[in-house]
């Protein structure tokens, strides 16, 4: 599989692949995934829906769709408090052109924050409102409908990782975080090596570029772990640790439709990382996107949506 094809299962890939597990495998498998899904489902209340669609997307008639995926920085190490959404992706899926495309956008982003009043960086959405103000707020920013959210916690993946019984990782600099020294290479993490080495970007020459980086490479080495044999003999495991640490507003349907009917879409995979400039405001260090950058990516995403 492509490096791009493994980006964009990302954090939504783990339950698209548990949806394929249970239609594929039998009645129990299926019941107990659709159950674990059920738990996971949350609905959000926008308020402020800066641009809203005129009528739902309609996935059964495999219009392009959006989704937000977020990596939330809490449910470990006695966090318990809302959170920030340190990981924001994100991917647009178009089963007409056969092709997806995902973006990172970085979590330092200044952005006005929309419901909320005030320009601050783009991953405090979530912490004022949750994942409305999130997808509310990326939406005006990109200029793009953002139709469906799937949020994972620090604590469900260390879960996750330790349900699939380890991962392995490619890693392209030796460092120490923690209590664990990283060495270059191939190497195998269990779920809390795996938070030490999501949470590292001080000496990363990259910064927080370079932690999205390891961040994308941990969830997907779950999602491997999981379409393996390993991984569906260790379905149930997977299911505990997502149903207490994943949200989304997507149901069990919703998912069974997009895994089974959107399968092509992910052949052509195009990913884009949007990249900013630091600077310093009140001893605050933020990200400021180019107005050119900016359009660069919306007019990518408009494409892709056929807006």
């Amino acid at each position: 599989m492509s490096r791009g094809k493994k980006i964009i299962l990302g954090i939504v890939g783990v339950i698209f692949a548990l949806t394929l597990v249970a239609v594929g495998v039998g009645a129990k498998v299926y019941f107990d995934v659709k159950g674990s899904v059920d738990h996971t489902y949350e609905s959000v209340e926008r308020t402020e829906p800066a641009v809203a669609r005129d009528k739902e997307v309609d996935l059964k008639n495999q219009e392009a769709f959006s989704v937000l995926l977020l990596g939330i920085d809490t449910g470990d190490l006695g966090r318990t408090e809302q959170g920030r959404s340190d990981t924001m992706m994100v991917a647009t899926v178009n089963p007409s052109d056969k092709k997806t495309t995902l973006v990172s956008i970085p979590r330092d982003t200044y952005v006005p924050i929309v419901g909320y009043g005030t320009e601050d960086k783009i991953n405090h959405a979530y912490a004022f409102g949750g994942a409305a103000m999130s997808m509310d707020t990326v939406a005006s920013y990109l200029d793009i409908p953002v139709d469906h959210y799937v949020a994972i916690n620090m604590k469900g993946l260390k879960e996750l990782v330790d349900a699939v019984g380890g991962i392995t990782v490619g890693n392209d600099m030796e460092f120490t975080q923690d209590e664990y020294t990283f060495k270059h290479g191939q190497i195998t993490l269990d779920g809390d090596m795996a938070l030490s080495y999501s949470r590292m970007r001080y000496d990363d020459p990259r910064g927080d570029y370079g932690r999205q980086e390891r961040q994308r490479t941990i969830v997907m080495g779950v999602v491997n772990k999981l379409l393996s044999m390993d991984g569906i003999t260790k379905y149930q495991e997977v299911l505990n640790a997502m149903e207490s640490n994943v949200k989304t507003d997507m149901t069990f349907d919703t998912m069974k439709t997009i895994a089974l009917d959107y399968r092509d879409a992910f052949a052509n995979v195009k990913t884009e990382q949007m990249q900013g400039e630091g600077f310093m405001q009140d001893n605050i260090s933020y990200q400021r996107v180019s107005d050119e950058e900016l359009k660069r990516i919306q007019t990518i995403l408009d494409q892709e949506l056929g807006i």
